[in-house]
C-alpha cells in the first residue's frame, strides 16, 4: 500500500479509497495506491502554505544545498530507481536510467540557477529616487504531471519551484506514481522541511479543481492533454491562478527530394518511436515528396521492422508496452479507422505475436494517408508513423 505524502508523513486518503497500480508489461498489480481527492488536496495546500512562511525566507544557497543533495542521492541509487520506473511505465531499463540521470541534472541545475535570480536596478528621472526589481517566491505551486516521463516531468517543475523558494503540491499520474514517490522521499532524506513538497495522487478533476479553488495556491504547472489544459485555462480565468501548460502536439515533418534518404529514414524512426511514440513533441505527420516516396518508404520500413518490442528488462528491447489498455485500444481504433479510410499498412499495425500479456502494439508505418485522415487530425501518442505525399512546396 502506497499513501499520500502530506506534511512530512505518509497518510491514507481521507476517503479511504485505493486504486491498483498495474504493470503495463505484465498486467499484474504492483501495489495499491491511496486515491486522494479534493479534500486531501486542500489539506496539502494548507500545509504547503504554512511551510512557505519559512521556506520562502531561506536563502537560495540553503535551498541549493538540499536540492543538490537530492540530485546526488538520485545518482547514487539510479539502478533501483530505474527498476521501479520500468515496472510502472514499461520503458526499457537503459532509458529509465537515463531519465533519472536527467532528473538529477535538473535538480542540480535549478539549485545553481536559484543563486542567480539577480533582479535589476532601473534608472530614474530623479537623483533622490531608486527603482529596483526584486524577485520573490510566488508561494504554493501546484504541479500536475503526465505519465510518459515519470521522473523528468516532475523534476523540471519541482526543482524550479523549490529553488525559487516556492512550496509544491504535486499530483503525479496515477499510472506512474512510483518515480514521484521516490523523488519526494529523496528530498525528505536530503533535508527538505516538512510541508515544502506534498504529494497527492488520485481523482484528477477533483485535485485540479481544488488547486484552482484554494486561494493560497498561486500557480499551476500542467503537463498533459490539450483537453485538460483547456479546462484549466477556463478555471484559471475565474480564479486568476497563473498557469504553465505543456499540452499535446501533432508536429509535421516535410521531406524534400534532395535529402539523404537512408539517413533521414533512420532519423525519422528514432524520432517518431522514441518512448514508443508517447511524446508530446514527437514528429507525427511525415510529408514525403513523391519523387522519393518509394525509396523512403522502403528504407523506413527496414528500420521500423527491425525494432525490438518486449519487456523493458530485456537488454535488447527498444520499445516497451503502451502505458494502459485504454491507450493501446486508442491506437488500435485509430489504425482501424485509417484502414477504413484506405490507408495501407506497410509494417506492423497490430498486437505483436508472442506477447500475450501486456499493452503492446507493433511499431507501424502507414502510407496512402489522406490529408483529412484521423492520423492527420488526431494526436496518435503511440508507435504509428503515417506517410503523406506531395508534389511541390
Amino acid at each position: 500500500m502506497t499513501n499520500l505524502f502530506i506534511n512530512g508523513a505518509w497518510i491514507p486518503s481521507q476517503s479511504g479509497q485505493t486504486i491498483a497500480l498495474v504493470n503495463p508489461a505484465t498486467e499484474d498489480t504492483i501495489t495499491e495506491l491511496a486515491y486522494g481527492g479534493a479534500a486531501d488536496t486542500m489539506l496539502a495546500i494548507d500545509g504547503a502554505q504554512a511551510a512557505f512562511k519559512e521556506w520562502g525566507k531561506t536563502t537560495p544557497y540553503i535551498r541549493a544545498a538540499i536540492l543538490k543533495k537530492a540530485a546526488q542521492l538520485m545518482r547514487d541509487r539510479v539502478e533501483a530507481l530505474a527498476i521501479d520506473m520500468v515496472k510502472e511505465s514499461g520503458k526499457p531499463l537503459a532509458e529509465a536510467k537515463g531519465e533519472w540521470q536527467v532528473a538529477a541534472n535538473l535538480f542540480e541545475w535549478y539549485a545553481e540557477e536559484g543563486k542567480r535570480a539577480y533582479g535589476k536596478v532601473i534608472p530614474t528621472n530623479r537623483p533622490d529616487k531608486r527603482s529596483q526589481v526584486i524577485y520573490q517566491p510566488l508561494g504554493v505551486v501546484g504541479v500536475i504531471t503526465a505519465w510518459n516521463f515519470p521522473a523528468y516531468n516532475p523534476a523540471r517543475a519541482w526543482a524550479a519551484a523549490l529553488a525559487a523558494g516556492c512550496t509544491v503540491v504535486a499530483k503525479p499520474a496515477e499510472t506512474t506514481p512510483l518515480s514521484a514517490i521516490h523523488m519526494v522521499s529523496l528530498l525528505k532524506e536530503a533535508g527538505l522541511p516538512d510541508g515544502v513538497c506534498q504529494l497527492v495522487m488520485g481523482d484528477a478533476p477533483g485535485i485540479g479543481q481544488a488547486m484552482l479553488d484554494h486561494p493560497a495556491l498561486r500557480k499551476i504547472s500542467f503537463t498533459g492533454s490539450t483537453r485538460v489544459g483547456k479546462i484549466l485555462m477556463d478555471g484559471a480565468s475565474k480564479t486568476h491562478t497563473r498557469l504553465s501548460l505543456e499540452l499535446g502536439g501533432n508536429a509535421p515533418v516535410i521531406i524534400f527530394p534532395d535529402v539523404d534518404v537512408e539517413a533521414v529514414a533512420k532519423a525519422a524512426a528514432l524520432a517518431r518511436f522514441r518512448n514508443n511514440g508517447q511524446v508530446c513533441i514527437a514528429p507525427q505527420r511525415f510529408y514525403v515528396h513523391k519523387g522519393i516516396l518509394d525509396a523512403f518508404s522502403k528504407a523506413l520500413v527496414a528500420q521500423v521492422a527491425a525494432l525490438k518490442v518486449g519487456s523493458g528488462f530485456d537488454a535488447a528491447t527498444q520499445l516497451g508496452p503502451l502505458i494502459t489498455l485504454q491507450q493501446r485500444d486508442s491506437v488500435k481504433s485509430l489504425m482501424d479507422a485509417a484502414r477504413n479510410e484506405g490507408s495501407v499498412v506497410l509494417t506492423g499495425g497490430s498486437k505483436p505475436s508472442g506477447l500475450d500479456k501486456g499493452y503492446y502494439f507493433e511499431p507501424t508505418v502507414v502510407s496512402a494517408v489522406g490529408r483529412e485522415s484521423c492520423l492527420a487530425t488526431k494526436e496518435i501518442f503511440g508507435p504509428v508513423l503515417p506517410l503523406f505525399s506531395f508534389d511541390s512546396l
